[in-house]
């Protein structure tokens, strides 16, 4: 998937990824984290860094304008990180149904350049079931094929 994108950094272990939105509000830095949580299984956490504290806020409303290329760097980690982990398993849920139904609308809309690389399941009722456009998930899985 080739889409336009922020130029990101990794560390060694290709864990965490970071970035800067930049609009006219400035520079924002952004981070993509992969935390092990059992044997394949990374959940994927993603949101403004708080440089002071280090840590990660998923709730934090930027509006900087680029939502759309900053979910495509998103993706861009994901494949990234894939490349280097193959037979993981991602689990990604936004931080509110609003967040999450946007991960819907992305994957549904850059469909035809994700389906050949991987799989992708959502979460309905407790149960993971293969990717369905228009439909409303919990959460989403995704491995590369």
């Amino acid at each position: 998937m080739q889409l336009p994108h922020y130029i990101y950094k990794t560390n060694e272990n290709f864990l965490d990824y970071e970035f800067s939105s930049i609009r006219p509000k400035g520079h924002i830095k952004k981070v993509v984290r992969f935390s092990q949580i059992s044997h394949n299984v990374f959940n994927l956490a993603f949101g403004d860094l708080d440089e002071e504290t280090g840590e990660i806020s998923d709730i934090t409303v930027t509006n900087n304008n680029d939502s759309r290329k900053v979910l495509s760097t998103v993706a861009a980690t994901v494949h990234d990180f894939t490349l280097q982990y193959p037979d993981a398993w991602i689990i990604a849920k936004g931080s509110s149904h609003s967040r999450t139904r946007l991960y819907r609308m992305g994957i549904t809309n850059h469909w035809n350049e994700i389906n050949p690389e991987f799989d992708i399941f959502g979460l309905k009722d407790s149960t993971w079931e293969p990717f369905e456009m228009r439909r409303d998930y919990e959460a989403f899985l995704v491995r590369r094929k």
